[in-house]
């Protein structure tokens, strides 16, 4: 797994945490950053999580839209934490292709979640795609 593969991961471990607990997923990550009770954070692992935070309600809005069948909140919330990074990245991440993006995402779905989440998390983000250079241009 690179690195890349691993900050993913991390970001999603944080705010999938935060969201079972209800605290601001930042907040928690600050307290990791630095401790010596945890492994050191990747920059991009931080890059994520704020992004995400900046960006939580557009992001929330598209999954919610294009999330054919499921509310947010009856999606299991691993599956939220990973489309969050997925749409963070296909979104707003100029340096992450499109198809990377989707990729890793639905990766992150097969080694964490339900064995109905990674063609869930293809779907919702392969119908995203599809605008996504329309939405960037009104980001």
């Amino acid at each position: 797994m690179g690195a890349r593969s691993k900050a993913r991961k991390r970001a999603v471990d944080v705010l999938y945490e935060a969201d079972l607990r209800g605290v601001d997923a930042v907040t928690l990550l600050a307290e990791r950053v630095g401790s010596t009770d945890v492994p050191p954070v990747n920059d991009y692992t931080v890059g994520l999580v704020e992004g995400v935070t900046a960006h939580r309600a557009r992001i929330d809005d598209l999954i919610s839209e294009h999330s054919e069948g499921w509310t947010l909140q009856r999606m299991p919330a691993v599956d939220r934490a990973v489309l969050r990074v997925g749409l963070y990245e296909l979104l707003w991440a100029a340096d992450v292709p499109d198809a990377v993006a989707i990729d890793e995402a639905v990766e992150l779905a097969k080694g964490l979640s339900t064995d109905d989440s990674p063609r869930f998390v293809n779907g919702v983000l392969g119908r995203i795609a599809v605008i996504a250079d329309q939405l960037r241009a009104v980001l």
